[in-house]
């Protein structure tokens, strides 16, 4: 285990330093699936329909996604305590922004805010830890973290249920004030080392990269309402993609790219970022689609809707640490190929839903086999993808495997309307729940094909 006075600035307890990255990245996790189980209650109260709904959700992981790799550099140059801080003070505001939306566009603009927000939290919180433990011990750090925040993950739904049947729907978003007020408070005394000198912020690439996925996202919500061939549909797609091939562009020849990409010289970073493409993806849309088509379809409450994930959770928290050591020890390449494959043998099970629906028969195995592959996936590829990259970019690599979670949700979400064809009745839960298991599938082939174990470094004689 590392030093943590030579991590963080000042003498701070590892078990402190891991409470910081749990509690400042719970917020960003659970707000990002609590919302699912709520859109069914802001649509009956704001108006908007399924567009909406997705701008909502998609509003939110936009800036989230862009400017997360903004934050990883920021994070890297100018100290992660200082980045966390900015991040839960203004995640915070915007939550009691969303809480008092009074109509569908002042929330999706609290969304984009708080997505920004969201976007300098989970890359600090990581590299707190890869900075702060080392060898074993990090690896179980990780799985500590990833157990915890992907439990948050899962567990959002549940408490977004209750929160929407209880009270409202507002008091879902006024829940972050809490976590992020403990984690202010655990931040106290929390100092980074010097700033690194010339550190620049590349704002043109920021904006580039926020215009080019909002155009692209902007056309795929709203495709399904204007056709392919309107011109409200073609301008931004292809305008969108314009701007993100040039934001790639720029980052090879910026001085200080927000997105380096020579970390994906690194077989291991660039094979398990594109495992994450597939993976996030198939979350993102599963999650969406399956909040919704309880309530809307099924009738059951925003409760029971949350609960029926409750036992992915329960196998997240007590499966995900110890997936995450063993994937240390025996190297994550069968735990990143078995982990998708038996997601997706848990989401085909979703086709056995029915007009005549029963939970335990229909839905709880797939919560089951799913929720064991979740455990098997997260904390193996977390950890592979930031092994593969040296400990003082940490910072950097977390950003973009995160960004790249977020962006392809983003996109996946963005695409519901044409995945379900247009209405989330029966046959668009049976046809997402194919396309979520071709999804992971693919995940977990490119993790086979791709992922390599390092060898140990040989001992000295």
């Amino acid at each position: 285990m590392s030093d943590p006075r030579r991590s963080v600035g000042v003498v701070t307890h590892p078990t402190r330093v891991l409470w910081i990255a749990i509690l400042a990245s719970f917020v960003s996790f659970l707000d990002g699936t609590i919302v699912n189980v709520a859109l069914p209650a802001i649509d009956r109260e704001l108006g908007g329909g399924l567009s909406t709904q997705q701008w909502v959700v998609d509003g939110y992981l936009i800036t989230l996604g862009a400017l997360m790799l903004v934050a990883g550099s920021v994070s890297d140059a100018f100290g992660r305590a200082l980045v966390l801080r900015v991040g839960l003070v203004g995640f915070g505001v915007a939550s009691v922004a969303i809480a008092a939306a009074p109509d569908p566009a002042f929330l999706v603009a609290a969304r984009l805010l708080q997505g920004a927000a969201g976007a300098f939290l989970v890359p600090s919180s990581l590299a707190l830890i890869t900075s702060t433990f080392s060898g074993a011990a990090q690896a179980r750090a990780i799985g500590t973290w990833t157990s915890m925040t992907t439990g948050a993950m899962v567990a959002g739904p549940v408490i977004g249920g209750a929160l929407v049947d209880l009270a409202s729907w507002r008091w879902a978003f006024l829940l972050n004030v809490v976590p992020v007020a403990v984690t202010l408070w655990l931040c106290r005394g929390l100092r980074d080392p010097e700033r690194a000198p010339g550190a620049r912020v590349d704002l043109l690439a920021a904006a580039l990269c926020v215009a080019g996925l909002g155009g692209v996202v902007f056309a795929l919500i709203e495709q399904p309402r204007l056709g392919w061939a309107s011109p409200a549909t073609i301008a931004p797609l292809a305008g969108g993609a314009a701007l993100f091939a040039l934001f790639l562009l720029r980052q090879r020849s910026a001085r200080h790219p927000i997105l380096p990409l020579d970390l994906f010289r690194a077989r291991n970073f660039w094979a398990g970022n594109l495992a994450t493409v597939f993976v996030y993806a198939a979350l993102a849309l599963n999650g969406f689609v399956v909040a919704i088509y309880l309530q809307q379809g099924a009738g059951l409450t925003a409760t029971a809707a949350g609960l029926a994930s409750l036992p992915i959770t329960i196998l997240m928290i007590l499966l995900s640490s110890r997936a995450g050591a063993l994937a240390g020890k025996w190297g994550a390449r069968v735990f990143m190929t078995a982990g998708p494959l038996l997601m997706a043998a848990g989401s085909l099970l979703l086709l056995t839903v029915a007009p005549d629906f029963h939970y335990a028969w229909q839905v709880l195995p797939s919560m089951l086999v799913f929720g064991l592959g979740l455990s098997l996936t997260v904390a193996p590829l977390t950890s592979t993808v930031l092994g593969a990259i040296a400990p003082e970019r940490s910072g950097i690599a977390s950003a973009v495997n995160n960004a790249i979670s977020r962006v392809a949700g983003l996109i996946a979400v963005a695409a519901i309307g044409s995945i379900v064809g247009g209405s989330l009745d029966l046959d668009g839960f049976h046809r997402s729940a194919v396309v979520v298991a071709a999804l992971l599938a693919a995940g977990g082939l490119v993790s086979w094909a791709g992922i390599r174990t390092p060898r140990p470094a040989p001992k000295p004689a």
